[in-house]
C-alpha cells in the first residue's frame, strides 16, 4: 500500500482548507467539506476490508451505498488539518443498507464526520443526478456573502442578478444563478432536504445568516463559484452607501452570456418580450 498521508486526495484537502480558514471562510470549527473518491485510487492506499468502527449516517443514503468520501470532521479546526490530517479528516464508505458510514481511516481520537454530514450526501444525491460527474460539497462562511443577507432581498432572482451585475466574471462563473433558503437550524435534516432541493437546479446556495454551500466537480471548481460570489457580494457590500453610477445593465449580460456561449438563467433577467 502506498502512504496514505502522500494520497493526492489528502494533500488537497489540506491545502484547500488551510485556504479557506486563511481567508476567514471556515472560523474555530465553522464549515465542511466532503469529497466523493475514486475508488480505485483509494485501493491503492487503504485496505477495503479493514473497518475500524461504523458511524451512522443520520439518515438513508442507500443511493450512494458503496461509495466513498474524505469528510472533515465535527468540531474540527480547519486550520489544524495541514498539521494532522488523520484526527481531523475521514474517508468513509456508504454502508450497503445506507444507514452505516464505515470508517476506513482517519478520527484517530474518536471522532466522527461533520454534524452537516446528512446535508452533504443528500446533495451529493441531488447533484449526482444532475450531472454523474459532481464530486465535491463545500460549505462554509463567507463574510461579505454573510453580511448581504443581512441587508439584502433573500429571493433567488433578486441575489443572483444583483450579483452577476457587480463584475463581469459573475454570470460567466455561475450562469446557473444561486439558489436562497432563509434562516433555517444547521445540523438538521430539514435544512438537509431543502438544500437538496435547491441542488437539482444550483451549484451553488446561500443559507440566510448563516453561510453557503457550493457543488461540482473538483475542489478547484467549487472554491472557485464560492470565491466568485464571495468577491461579488464584497462589491455590493463595499459600495452599498454610495450612489452608484456603473452597474452591468440586462442587455449587458446578455451580451455577456452569448459572447461566452452560456446556458443562463434568462428568467432571471428583465428583458423585453420578444
Amino acid at each position: 500500500m502506498k502512504n496514505i498521508f502522500e494520497a493526492p486526495f489528502v494533500r488537497e484537502m489540506e491545502r484547500t482548507t488551510a485556504n479557506m480558514y486563511r481567508l476567514g471562510w471556515d472560523e474555530r470549527n465553522g464549515g465542511n467539506i466532503s469529497y466523493m473518491l475514486d475508488e480505485a485510487l483509494v485501493g491503492k492506499y487503504l485496505d477495503f476490508n479493514t473497518v475500524l468502527r461504523r458511524i451512522p449516517t443520520g439518515f438513508d443514503a442507500k443511493e450512494l451505498a458503496g461509495k466513498i468520501f474524505i469528510v472533515t470532521g465535527t468540531g474540527k479546526y480547519f486550520k489544524n488539518v495541514d498539521d494532522d490530517p488523520e484526527t481531523n479528516l475521514g474517508i468513509i464508505r456508504i454502508s450497503e443498507n445506507g444507514l452505516d458510514a464505515e470508517l476506513l481511516w482517519g478520527y484517530k481520537d474518536g471522532g466522527r464526520f461533520t454534524s452537516e454530514l446528512p446535508s452533504h450526501l443528500m446533495s451529493h444525491i441531488a447533484r449526482l443526478k444532475a450531472d454523474p460527474k459532481n464530486r465535491i460539497i463545500m460549505h462554509c462562511h463567507p463574510d461579505y456573502t454573510l453580511a448581504m443577507t443581512q441587508v439584502h432581498e433573500m429571493e433567488e432572482k433578486a441575489v443572483t442578478r444583483t450579483l452577476w451585475g457587480q463584475m463581469t466574471e459573475s454570470i460567466v462563473v455561475f450562469p446557473d444563478g444561486v439558489g436562497v433558503l432563509p434562516w433555517m437550524v444547521c445540523g438538521t435534516n430539514e435544512i438537509g432536504r431543502a438544500t437538496a432541493e435547491k441542488m437539482k437546479d444550483f451549484r451553488l446556495v446561500i443559507w440566510t445568516l448563516h453561510g453557503i454551500y457550493g457543488a461540482g466537480r473538483s475542489m478547484d471548481e467549487v472554491f472557485g463559484l464560492i470565491e466568485t460570489v464571495e468577491k461579488a457580494a464584497k462589491q455590493y457590500m463595499l459600495t452599498l452607501p454610495y450612489d452608484k453610477k456603473q452597474c452591468i445593465s440586462d442587455e449587458e449580460l446578455v451580451a455577456l452570456a452569448e459572447q461566452f456561449g452560456l446556458t443562463y438563467r434568462k428568467d432571471f433577467l428583465d428583458l423585453p418580450q420578444a
